[in-house]
């Protein structure tokens, strides 16, 4: 009889890529990993590591293990769902990743919601960058990722995954109010000072690629991910850059928007596990953050 911690293990070496990645995931010691793997092959009978360097690869048979693996971990997943379901109390853990502006804009109002109606439910939010989040639900750390998509960057499509759209927020030029006589499209911003997140984000790449399109190669002085120092260097008439429309916050930001010719938005959505979608804590969780998306993105 296979044991299915220890080919969960497997699993997660198939998605981390090394003994000491999941044994840092996992909070357990590599060689206490390296143990438990040990005792899968002479359970299984068969070679299923092998040494590649300072790593070790998978072979066919250990890949066929991951794929059941996949299978019975969902399987006990909709079980807990519907246990879950059973109980007329909504309780449980549900872990949230969230982006920087979706966690401003909708994690007050959500918490509320969930304060009022599901008091039971313990919400743990971690900070992460979208196409890392997604990955990382899909392995199973997060039980729902609130997450982004810059126009004509899509993120990597995951099996066993569903996804739920939450808004369109525009992208727009956002200048110093003082500039507004001067600059009323995003050629005038060609000779300021940018400000954009750092490589490789897709918002940067998305908007130095718009630059590049109308004819300039803006001059990015300052690199940073958090979109609220952003907002500080341009109302104080230090930069300009692209920004959404959804940044949260406790005040409006004091800046001039200017429109871009192709009116883009960036696709703001909610994906977890199609397993443990079922289960009553994390659907209302979703339920929660849908109620709070369009209010959010009127703001």
């Amino acid at each position: 009889m296979l044991d299915l911690h220890r080919l969960s293990l497997l699993r997660e070496l198939a998605i981390r890529g090394t003994i000491t990645e999941v044994a840092a995931a996992l909070n357990f010691a590599p060689s206490t990993v390296s143990a438990q793997l040990s005792r899968l092959e002479k359970e299984a009978r068969t070679t299923l590591l092998v040494s590649s360097g300072r790593k070790v690869m998978l072979t066919t048979a250990a890949l066929g293990l991951v794929e059941h693996t996949n299978d019975m971990l969902a399987i006990m997943e909709e079980a807990t769902a519907q246990l879950a379901e059973a109980d007329s109390t909504v309780a449980g853990t549900v872990r949230l990743s969230m982006f920087q502006t979706s966690a401003l804009a909708l994690l007050p109002g959500t918490l509320r919601l969930l304060g009022a109606t599901h008091p039971q439910i313990r919400l743990e939010v971690a900070q992460r960058e979208p196409e890392q989040a997604l990955h990382d639900t899909w392995a199973g750390d997060f039980d729902i990722v609130v997450a982004e998509q810059y126009p004509g960057h899509a993120v990597p499509q995951l099996p066993d995954m569903l996804t739920t759209a939450l808004v369109d927020d525009p992208l727009r030029l956002a200048i110093p109010a003082t500039l507004a006589n001067d600059v009323t499209q995003l050629t005038d911003a060609a000779h300021l000072p940018w400000i954009m997140e750092p490589a490789p984000a897709a918002s940067r790449h998305w908007a130095l690629q718009q630059c590049r399109v109308a004819g300039f190669e803006p001059d990015i002085r300052y690199s940073s991910a958090d979109l609220q120092a952003h907002l500080q260097l341009i109302e104080a008439g230090e930069a300009v850059a692209i920004l959404p429309g959804m940044l949260g916050g406790y005040r409006r930001p004091q800046v001039t928007w200017v429109p871009l010719d192709s009116a883009p938005q960036r696709h703001i959505f909610l994906a977890m596990r199609q397993a443990s979608a079922q289960h009553p804590a994390v659907a209302a969780v979703a339920f929660a953050i849908q109620q709070h998306a369009q209010d959010a993105a009127r703001d």
